[in-house]
This record gives structure tokens, sequence and C-alpha cells, in this order.
């Protein structure tokens, strides 16, 4: 960790040790902003990450809470701030539950799994953030999922709590004005996973109605700008390739396989 510079503001950004967390975390520590790293558990930051925010001079701190567990959730923006010796200025609510083996029709657990990290958490953190806001006001950011408008049939656990989560950024946008901004990036396939298959991205790439899908620092770029648009507030910016113009009847893992139709 380094020591804070209260010349900087602070941002805190769940689910930022690897990933696209990581990648939001350095491109805001090369904007000017202190970080407040976050992990469900104690670990390290990606190292590339902390490469970057020493380079920028960025402070930065690391911090574990388990986003399902309330008590966690209710210290983690107090926390950060007595840290830093100062508040919390921009919350990028980007750490979600994911569990792709959820069953098509979700019994009451995934449900409940979901929720509590996708979209109550987030709320709270957002509140907590409200709460300590200084007299320049504050900035949210959730990280939703270009599914919202267009969902598949695959993971609705984790489609319906996204869902909710755009709820609650339109909704917190006018329950929290005018002191704190709240407004949501919704990507596309990003950074894909080891279940995809030689030559399946590009595949995927070609379904998209630009024919291409974003890059990390695209999305890195969109929560840049929101953070400074002081005059948006309960926007959703989708940053997918235009994938959200058309329907996908299954999760992009299924789709454009070697041999299989789109």
């Amino acid at each position: 960790m380094t020591s804070p510079a209260a010349a900087r503001p602070l941002a805190l950004v769940t689910g930022s040790y690897r990933r696209l967390g990581a990648h939001i975390a350095a491109r805001l520590g090369e904007a000017g902003y202190a970080l407040a790293l976050h992990a469900s558990s104690e670990g390290e930051p990606d190292a590339d990450l902390l490469a970057t925010l020493d380079a920028a001079g960025a402070p930065h701190g690391c911090f574990a809470a388990e986003l399902s567990d309330a008590e966690a959730v209710a210290g983690l923006v107090p926390g950060v701030a007595a840290h830093f010796g100062q508040p919390v200025t921009l919350l990028v609510n980007n750490a979600s539950c994911f569990r792709a083996e959820d069953a098509a029709v979700p019994g009451m657990d995934a449900l409940v799994r979901h929720f509590a990290v996708n979209a109550a958490a987030p709320f709270a953190l957002a509140a907590a953030v409200a709460a300590q806001a200084p007299p320049e006001g504050a900035c949210v950011i959730n990280m939703l999922d270009e599914r919202i408008v267009q969902p598949p049939a695959d993971q609705l656990a984790y489609t319906i709590s996204k869902q909710a989560l755009a709820e609650v950024t339109r909704t917190l946008a006018y329950a929290l004005k005018p002191g704190v901004r709240v407004n949501g990036v919704a990507p596309g396939l990003t950074i894909p996973t080891a279940d995809y298959t030689p030559g399946q991205v590009a595949r995927l790439a070609g379904l998209m109605p630009l024919a291409r899908l974003p890059e990390p620092d695209d999305i890195a770029d969109a929560v840049l700008f929101l953070a400074g648009a002081r005059s948006t507030t309960g926007q959703v910016l989708f940053v997918d390739g235009g994938a959200n113009l058309r329907r996908f009847e299954r999760d992009f893992v299924h789709l454009a396989r070697e041999g299989e139709g789109d």
C-alpha cells in the first residue's frame, strides 16, 4: 500500500484485483484518482495493475469484503475513507456474482445469492457513499451487462439481478440527487474465459452489429467519461459492439462454436 494523497479524489472499485475491474482501476489511477482496490477475500492484486498505479503515482490500498455479507458491506466504505483520510467520491460497483452452472430456471438460493452481490450490495455501497459525500458531490457507476435489454435464456439469476441493478441505477439517481450522480455501463463480451474455443471469439465479433467486441480500454474509457460527466445521471451507456440491438438466444459461450450455427 502507498500513502494517500489528499489532492487526488478517491475511487473505490469493487472486484478490481484483476480482469475488467483491474483495467478500470488502472485507467482511473492514470487519470488522477487514488484507488481503493477491492476483492471478496484477501489476496494480491494483478501485478500489472499495481505497476500501472505506481507509475502513475496513484496512492492505493487493498480491501477485502465479501459482498454477500451485510456486515462486510456496511464496513467497506467507512473503512476505505478512514484509511485514506478522505471520503470516497467515486464508487464503481464492478464486482458481480456469475454462476454459469446455475439452472436456466433458478431456485431461491441462486436468486438470493445473485441479488445479494449484484443488486443489494451496490445499493448499500452507493448509500454509504452518499452518506459521506463532500459538498462537491460524489459519483456512482454500476457495471451492468448488455443482456439487460434482450436477455438470453441462460443464467437467469445473473440476468435478473443485473436488470434489478439497472433499475437501482435509475432509482438512486433520483433518490440521491443532487449530491450523488448514479449511472451505469453495460459491457458486452470483453474478456473471454477459457470456456471459449479457438476462433470462437472472432466469429462472435462478426455477429455484432459493429462487427467487433469491446476492448477493456473501451469499458474503462466509458467509466472515466461518466465519472466526469457532471450533468449526466440516471443513464446507462452500452459498450458492447451493438450487441444490445439484437437478440441472442443463449449466452455467448454457447454461440458461434466450430461447426455450430449462431
